[in-house]
């Protein structure tokens, strides 16, 4: 492998105390970010907070520019912008002055491995303990029900109220993912969140997605990120999405069909858990077999007992001949 550290160029001096913070949201996309939720969701933090720029990487070694072409404007009769990519890493602070860091930027195509080594040396150079990340993949679900999401971490005391909906499967990688898995083989707490997208939703921007991403991560992380312009924009976002279905009988159609899925769902959950309450409210297999050696204790003693009293009656004779 390549020098990794050769992948990145430090902006500021990387030695200084006020430098270190102990969170780190990455968001490098990936095989697909359904609604826009990373995107919309890490917009809003780098534009409603102070952020720095402390380190960038060189974008060069690490995209295939034929694959995904960047976007250049011509206007009339010549070339006037280009939209050069770019993968930093931003040192931001929220609203009670609490820093942490944000990697973001296009996924990069080739070094995976290389890029993975690059950011742990960042981790333990800036003191980070805890990599978050969050993004939208398409679900069948109705946009009319709570956001769900899947939950996934290094240490599944960091997620103590997980309910897992899917069991074991293979799915596509990203970098993002083989962060997490790199990470936490090292060492480092790592938590991610997939919130569920309808999947009619999955090219456009769902702003209710995003919300539940930075909920999500402020519950695990603490951090003060406002949250009330992203809150807005959702509901701009939801009166458009009910406008359009409302004119379009096929996907109105679509969407009762979700929610009626949606809700058998559920309350087939519910049924399950409450059976989990009712069973986790009997003993168990080892209290049950303590509590029947007791009792076949206590019948032994109690039939030595009535054997021993009859044994005194048969040496005082018959109570009829007394």
């Amino acid at each position: 492998m390549l020098d990794p550290a050769a992948l990145y160029r430090l902006e500021t001096d990387p030695t200084r105390d006020d430098l270190h913070a102990s969170t780190l949201i990455v968001a490098l996309g990936g095989l697909i970010d359904a609604g826009m939720t990373q995107r919309l969701m890490i917009d809003h933090v780098l534009e409603v907070s102070d952020a720095e720029v402390i380190a960038s990487f060189d974008i060069d070694q690490l995209l295939d520019y034929r694959g995904r072409r960047p976007a250049m404007t011509f206007s009339s009769d010549q070339l006037t912008s280009y939209d050069d990519p770019t993968l930093l890493l931003h040192r931001v602070t929220d609203e009670e002055g609490n820093a942490f860091f944000v990697l973001e930027g296009p996924e990069p195509d080739y070094q995976w491995e290389r890029v993975v080594e690059a950011v742990r040396q960042l981790v333990r150079l800036l003191g980070v303990r805890l990599v978050v990340s969050a993004q939208g993949i398409p679900m069948a679900v109705p946009h009319t029900r709570p956001v769900g999401m899947t939950r996934y971490a290094s240490d599944r005391s960091l997620i103590p109220e997980n309910d897992p909906v899917f069991g074991t499967m293979q799915i596509p990688s990203s970098l993002e993912n083989l962060l997490h898995l790199r990470l936490a083989e090292s060492g480092t707490d790592t938590v991610g969140f997939a919130v569920h997208v309808p999947h009619y939703l999955a090219q456009v921007e769902f702003g209710d997605a995003a919300v539940a991403a930075l909920e999500a991560i402020h519950g695990v992380t603490g951090l003060a990120i406002p949250i009330t312009d992203l809150a807005a924009q959702a509901g701009l976002h939801r009166a458009e999405i009910a406008r359009q279905i409302e004119e379009n009988p096929e996907v109105t159609q679509v969407v009762s069909g979700l929610e009626q899925q949606y809700d058998t769902f559920m309350e087939g959950r519910e049924r399950k858990s409450l059976l989990a309450t009712e069973m986790a409210e009997l003993p168990s297999a080892d209290e049950i077999g303590a509590q029947l050696e007791q009792f076949l204790r206590e019948e032994t003693d109690e039939v030595d007992e009535d054997e021993a009293v009859e044994s005194d009656r048969h040496d005082e004779g018959p109570d009829f001949l007394r």
